[in-house]
């Protein structure tokens, strides 16, 4: 009878036990994508980590294929074309810096008071986001219209350029509104819990891009041949609807935040509070990307196949880093919403919980590229030249990115907290006072070469962690009025 029991009865139970787990699984993946009314500051963490994760990584998947397939079709158009949307995009990291800022303190403030259980209040702070990121859109579309040749003259564009392509820029750029709305609004439904909402947003945006590209910019059937005119206009277009649909579902959908005719009106004090607390968010993005600009000068002192090489192993990493981001995200929405809820050893809880989850990402991630960075160079790179520059480059940034894994996380939920400006000291401290100055050192005087650089990435981002940390474990942020 115990045989029996031992060979029948036990994996019995086991095949129902998994059954029922992959059901689940499944269950959840449904109710991520679809979207979710769970409470995330009661109930299940884990479970309350996979839902937010889901749609959010989903969403970071999405931002990185519009832009691979917009450069797609544009470098059918030759090498002045590829140069204009470089060029241009240099010009819009400002739009960037300001949308990533803007959205972060609008996390702080949607988050904390969907947490409080007062999703009037959360209204009333999204629209006061949203009024704050038109009116500096418009500031930066007028001059941006008007100058586009100026600008792109001033970027060291050649005659080309800005005598037949700079209308991309002019279309970009005063139409910097639609980039800036779908950072706030997203961020909107992301920090409230509906995450699916956001991702839904950015699959029509890539649908309608990835449609239009094609048609406007080589004149399929009825359309005409705009060529680099054309791309802009598709991406703008396809940016846009997405926006309107954003601004319906605010309106009329069944969201956590819905806006109505009362949540109209501007309060000053609100969008003072916006405007103090995206500072130290855009503070973050402009630290961070001017470090990597003074990374690339240092590179460039040793030709352009070591500058070639990096820059493609850049790419790689960054693309693979977008599930991180959004995996980083859900720690941010958790930590404001449980904060407001009064929770904050849940909040510092759920910290660790995503960390952990992050680092196992990441941790994949690395053995991979460190094992195989060839297979990936080749993709983009049939040049043995830089082609081995560039995998010596990916390997060795790959060896930091676990540790990499839980420093992006903390710093996530310090933004979530609403606390911007602990982040944007040590980003400061780190990437400007030690890594550049390090990189230099250790490139131009060691005897290292590029990969002095390399390694300055790794140390840097190792010390933003242990940085992070330790004021995390401070718990400062748990004080932090929003």
């Amino acid at each position: 009878m115990n045989k029996i029991y031992k060979s029948i009865v036990i994996p019995g139970i086991i095949k129902q036990m998994n059954r029922h787990r992959a059901l689940q699984l499944l269950t959840d993946i449904k109710e991520a994508i679809a979207g979710t009314e769970q409470d995330f500051t009661s109930g299940s963490m884990r479970r309350a980590i996979f839902l937010l994760a889901v749609p959010m990584v989903l969403e970071m998947l999405m931002e990185s294929t519009f832009a691979v397939f917009d450069i797609y079709f544009v470098t059918k158009l030759g090498p002045d074309a590829i140069a204009t949307v470089g060029l241009t995009e240099s010009l819009i990291t400002i739009v960037y810096a300001i949308g990533v800022g803007l959205s972060m303190a609008t996390t702080a403030l949607v988050s904390r008071r969907i947490g409080e259980k007062d999703p009037e209040k959360a209204a009333r702070a999204a629209f006061q986001s949203i009024i704050t990121g038109l009116a500096v859109s418009f500031l930066i579309a007028i001059p941006g219209m008007i100058f586009a040749k100026d600008l792109m003259r001033m970027m060291g564009a050649n005659d080309t350029i800005v005598n037949e392509m700079s209308s991309y820029t002019s279309i970009m750029l005063g139409g910097n509104a639609v980039i800036m709305m779908l950072f706030i609004i997203n961020a909107v439904f992301r920090s409230s819990g509906d995450a699916a909402i956001s991702f839904r947003v950015l699959v029509i945006a890539n649908l309608l891009n990835i449609i239009l590209d094609p048609l406007l910019i080589f004149g399929i059937g009825p359309f005409p041949e705009l060529g680099i005119t054309g791309a802009a206009i598709a991406t703008n277009t396809g940016r846009g609807l997405a926006v309107l649909y954003q601004l319906y579902l605010l309106f009329y959908g069944k969201g956590r935040v819905r806006l109505s005719a009362k949540n109209i009106a501007i309060r000053m004090e609100t969008i003072r509070q916006v405007l103090k607390l995206s500072a130290g968010g855009i503070g973050q993005y402009l630290i961070a990307t001017s470090s990597w600009i003074g990374l690339y000068r240092i590179i460039s002192e040793f030709g352009s196949e070591a500058l070639a090489g990096y820059t493609i192993a850049i790419r790689i990493v960054i693309f693979a880093l977008m599930p991180a981001w959004g995996i980083s995200n859900a720690a941010s929405t958790l930590v404001g919403q449980n904060l407001g809820a009064g929770k904050p050893d849940r909040a510092e809880k759920s910290v660790w919980v995503v960390s952990r989850i992050n680092m196992f990402y990441m941790g994949l991630v690395s053995i991979l590229l460190v094992l195989l960075p060839g297979m990936f160079i080749g993709i983009f790179a049939e040049d043995t030249g830089f082609a081995e520059s560039g995998v010596v480059a990916l390997r060795t940034v790959s060896y930091g990115l676990i540790f990499y894994g839980l420093g992006m996380v903390v710093v996530q939920s310090f933004n979530g907290a609403g606390d911007t400006i602990t982040p944007t000291k040590i980003n400061f401290v780190i990437f400007w006072l030690i890594e550049i100055p390090l990189a230099y050192i250790l490139a131009m005087m060691t005897g290292m070469g590029e990969q002095g650089v390399y390694y300055s990435i790794i140390i840097a981002e190792s010390l933003m962690t242990l940085a992070a940390v330790y004021y995390f474990r401070k718990g400062k942020w748990k004080l932090k009025q929003v």
